[in-house]
This record gives C-alpha cells, structure tokens and sequence, in this order.
C-alpha cells in the first residue's frame, strides 16, 4: 500500500504500544519531573479500541481488552511456515520471530494449515517457520509455505482476540499524532490509512481528547512459537574452517542441531561430496530456517565454498540441502544433486544477507514449507542458471523471496504449492524459465484464502522489509494448474512481463485485493494491494479485479494483446490504463477503469462497454 506520511513524531517517540517519553535531554530536575508526569498521565489515559467509523480525522471506536490465546497442549500453534500457507522463513506466526515453519499441518505434532506456514511445518510438519499462503519459505502466513499448527479458535500462539465492554468513545487524530503498525514481531510507522473499520488499536489519548499515539495492534503478534531471539547455528559434526579444497569425501550427521558439514569463515573448494543427514532432531523451527540450524551443508562468516559435483541429502526437520548464512557469505553451486523430505526443508537456503549462486542443479524436496529455491529473515542474493527445481509439499513454491532472486533457463515446479511467492521489498526476475503452480489448499483450508499461482504480499512478520516488491518475466512459461495466476495483497508492487506463455486454470490473470487480516497481514480495510503492471510485447488473456481498497496502473506497449474485462462487476478502485497504438484490447465483459490513455479504435468491443470514469466510452 501507499505509505503516506501522516505523522512527524517531533519530541514525542513511542517507547512502548502504552508511553511516550519527552525527547531531548532534560536540562532540570522541573523538567524531569514534568516529563515522568506527562508520560504517567499518558499511561493512565492509554485504551484499547476496534474503529466502528472513521470520518476523516475523527475516529469512533468501541472500547474493550485484549485476550491472549495460546497453544493448546497438543502443541497445536500458531503458524509459521511459508506464506499462506506460510513462508520460508516462518512469518504468519506471533510472537517474536515470525513462524519459521511450514505449511499449516505445521507443528512437530503435525498439527497445522498447508503451505509453508508460518514458522511451523505443514501438516505433519513443525511449528511456525514455513513458507507462504499457503505458506512462503519464510513461515510467513501467506501463501505458500503456511503457519504450522493451529491455535485455539483458529488463532496462533500468542494471537489475542477483542472483547468489548459496551463503552463508546470518538477521539481525533492531528498532525501530531505517532501512527505505529504492529507486525508479528517488531512495528514499523504507520499513516492515516492503516486505521480502518475493525482496526483494534491501542491508543494514547491527551486531555482534549486528541491522540497523542496511536498503535495499530496486530493481533497474531505476541508469544509463542519463535526464534531463540539470537543467531543460533546449532552444531556440526564436521567443520572446516582453513582454506582448502576437497575431493570425493562423506559427511554425515545424525545430531541433533547438528549440520553434516560447516564451512566457517574459509575459501573451500568442495568436489563430488557427499553430504547425508539422517537423523537428529531441530530444537527451533525459526533458528533452522534463520541461521541454518540442522541444516546438511551451512556456510557462514564470510566463508566462500565452491561446490561441484555434490550429492546432498537430508531427512529431518530444518534440513535445508545447502544454507548460505551471513553477509561476505558466498556459496558457488553447480552440477549437484539436492534431496530433501522433510518439513522446513528448503533446496537452498539464503538469509542473513548471504549469496547463493546455483547452476544446473537437480533439486527436489518433499516436505512442507520446503521451497526449493528458498530464502528467510535478512535475505541476501540469489542468482539461478539452468537446473530442475521441483517441490511436492503443501506450503511448498519452487521459489519463496525475501531476498534479490534472478533465476534464467530453469524448470520451476511446484506440485502442490504456488510456484513463486515474493514478500515484501524484494524481487524475482524470471528468464526464459518453466514455472507451474499447483497450489491445492490455504491456511486450514479457509475458503475465504486465495489461491493463485504467484502471489505478492508483505506478511508483517519482520522478515522482509515494507516497501515495494518486484517481479519480472521474460520468455518462457507460467502455467497455473489452479486457481487465479497472479494474487497482489499487503504490498506495492511492479511486474514486468515480456513475451512469457501464459497458461490460466480459470478466468482471472490479475488479483489485487485486501485480505481478512486473519493471518496478520495488514489491517483488514486497509491492506489492498497497490500494483504497476507493463506488459511488453505480451499475450496474455483473463480477467483483472481489483477492489475498492487498492489501485492498478497497467501500460500495454510495443504490440502487446490482451483479451479480458477490467473490474467487470463495476465496483473497484482505482484503474488506469495506458495503450499504445501498437497494442489492442479484445472486451470478454463490461469493464470499468478509472482513467484511459490510448486510442479507443484499438480496443475490441466484441459486445461489450468500457466506461471510463463512470462514462460509457465504447
């Protein structure tokens, strides 16, 4: 979404979601004591409220508590897995780091949502930690790899639910006043349009009541299943820290925490290995999916391996195949062979600011919240040529970003997942690949989730920066075996598609919309998604919908043809369109956009209306 500056914090800065503090330095004991005054008398007058109107700056909202949910004993918990159904790095559970895990299914018990869920395995999987909506790799409850276990009342560990007291209050917002958004860990600052009709909010009230605060709660925020809160790498049952080079040698582990083999802090030249890791359980699904824990192969500490010829297998939980860890870390990868079956087991494995470079590898995972081509909190580059990389997980894309991924010339397969999931301020740029999507269930198979075969969304987990994401394509293919191809919620985002095959499985190409914000994804009403779309030289077919609460900017240019209906029901946001004179557009239904720049003559009623602005154009 747009983030429009509302708020200059000036002297007052929120140290928690319930006191402010006077800044600058305090010259007198008078001014000490005002300051502490001020700040109890701002304690006192903080409540929790769920908006019921907004009506420009002035604010109604009913006054209540906040109840905290927990896991049950079953260990079922919140999710942590790939995007909804969850994401690499866990996101889309509460508390502290997001989930980790897999797809729902996603405790260790097995308990929780498809997809990589957040923070957990998928069903049979760990907790919170897994990919996407489905679950992304990151655990973040989005699509792909989902949360991983599910909490009471379908909450996650840590989730709180509003209760009213029956009390009213309005209350105004100024110029002054300090907007922060919550996420499942940490907060960021918010603006105007983050505050909507069912936001709960914590907010700090001065003696006129005006806002002094304002925090809009998350409320999948809080304890539960998380990281350790420090990097935690585990152990290794072979570490090489000289510079060397080694040929044809095994390495195994059956330790728990334990990697195979450890590259740390050396320049290592590693040919025709074998790494095999068979046993050994993981302590944290998150530290796992962070740092590498459990994993087969981990490099880390400004370590450079150059890998060729690799055979790497892994059976366990967080047994990602090969983990790049760490800023300076650079992993050189080609001609190797990568298998794992287990949840929150991931292909390769970036984060922390690390650097992957694959070429031609054959990988294959089975587990949930498994992205092949995987990436989690701190992100790093990625950069993909040639190889087959196939998953068969729920929660589970052949690619969930959290980092800067360019992949070229490969097959990208994701037999029961999204194909690709970008979250949040980071970018996947396609050339000439093979990508389908399969994506066969959500978060606990809520209906009301999306399914899709791309998906771009900011899960407010922390895992990845809040700002605009990219994704391109360039020749090749997309084909989507189910559900919409492209899903936009939570996010700005840009894509850019030229000459790329597109395959739908039913009538919509574009979705972007809000979301319930059951999985912490914004705030419901105001977490559409804000989207620019170039279609260069590009045939695509299928309908573009998007809502009230979220924009489209789409240029067709250099002979692009695209035969579909815009918002075809009349009701949406904002839609403008730009069409060169070299570019058409065949109507399959009425549609409605909000601006048009282009010569009507190249549009093809075929039946149909364009109205423009309310205005019947054609």
């Amino acid at each position: 979404m747009k983030w429009k500056k509302l708020v200059t914090l000036g002297c007052i800065v929120v140290m928690t979601v319930s006191s402010v503090t006077a800044c600058g330095s305090n010259t007198t004991e008078n001014q000490t004591v005002e300051a502490t005054e001020q700040s109890e008398e701002n304690q006192s007058d903080s409540v929790i409220v769920q908006v019921t109107a907004v009506e420009g700056d002035q604010i109604t909202a009913d006054v209540g508590t906040l109840t905290t949910a927990s896991a049950d004993a079953s260990g079922n918990g919140a999710p942590g897995g790939e995007a909804p159904g969850g994401d690499d790095s866990g996101n889309g559970a509460p508390g502290g780091d997001a989930p980790s895990g897999e797809a729902p299914g996603g405790d260790n018990s097995g308990n929780g949502a498809p997809g990589e869920a957040p923070s957990g395995d998928a069903p049979g999987g760990d907790a919170p930690g897994g990919e996407a909506p489905g679950g992304d790799d990151s655990g973040n409850g989005a699509p792909g790899e989902a949360p991983s276990g599910d909490a009471p009342g379908g909450q996650m560990p840590g989730g709180s639910s509003f209760e009213a007291s029956g009390e009213s209050i309005t209350f105004t917002l100024t110029d002054d006043t300090a907007i922060t958004l919550e996420y499942l860990q940490g907060s960021d600052e918010g603006t105007a349009d983050d505050i909507a009709v069912g936001s709960v909010l914590e907010v700090v009230l001065d003696e006129d009541n005006q806002a002094v605060s304002v925090t809009v709660r998350n409320l999948n925020a809080g304890g539960g299943f998380g990281g350790s809160g420090e990097v935690t790498n585990g152990t290794s049952a072979n570490t090489i820290t000289e510079d060397t080079e080694v040929d044809s040698e095994t390495y195994t582990s059956t330790g728990d925490d334990e990697n195979a083999l450890r590259v740390d802090g050396a320049t290592v030249t590693l040919k025709d290995i074998t790494i095999e890791k068979t046993a050994g359980s993981s302590s944290n699904t998150e530290d796992g999916d962070f740092y590498g824990l459990n994993a087969g192969l981990l490099v880390l500490n400004g370590a450079t391996a150059t890998i060729t010829g690799a055979t790497v297998n892994t059976s366990v939980t967080n047994g990602n195949g090969v983990f790049s860890y760490g800023e300076g870390t650079v992993v050189n990868i080609s001609d190797s062979t990568i298998r794992t079956t287990e949840n929150n087991s991931g292909g390769i494995q970036t984060t922390g600011g690390g650097t992957m470079n694959a070429t031609n590898l054959d990988v294959e995972t089975q587990g949930n919240s498994a992205a092949a081509i995987r990436s989690d909190r701190g992100g790093g580059t990625v950069n993909v040529d040639g190889g087959s990389y196939v998953t068969n997980g729920t929660g589970s894309p052949a690619i969930y970003c959290t980092a800067d991924i360019s992949v070229s010339d490969a097959t990208l397969t994701a037999n029961a997942s999204e194909g690709v999931v970008v979250e949040g301020k980071n970018s996947v740029a396609l050339t000439d690949c093979e990508v389908t999507g399969n994506m066969s269930n959500t978060y606990n198979g809520d209906s009301d989730e999306n399914i899709h075969c791309i998906m771009i969304y900011q899960s407010m987990s922390g895992d990845a920066d809040v700002g605009e994401a990219t994704f391109s394509a360039e020749g090749g293919s997309i084909t989507a075996k189910t559900g919409d191809m492209f899903y936009i919620t939570n996010t700005d985002c840009e894509i850019t598609l030229k000459d790329v095959a597109f395959t739908l499985a039913n009538d919509v190409f574009l979705r972007v919309e809000g979301n319930s914000s059951s999985r912490g994804w914004g705030t419901e009403g105001a977490n559409g998604g804000d989207v620019t779309l170039t279609a260069d030289s590009q045939e695509f077919a299928g309908n573009i919908l998007v809502d009230e609460i979220s924009s489209l900017a789409l240029t067709m240019k250099n002979g692009t043809s695209y035969e579909g209906a815009i918002n075809p029901d009349g009701d949406g946001g904002t839609v403008d369109v730009t069409l060169d004179d070299d570019s058409t557009w065949t109507l399959t239904g009425d549609s409605y956009i909000t601006s048009f720049d282009g010569d009507t003559s190249n549009i093809t009623a075929n039946g149909y209306h364009l109205y423009v602005n309310g205005e019947q154009v054609l």
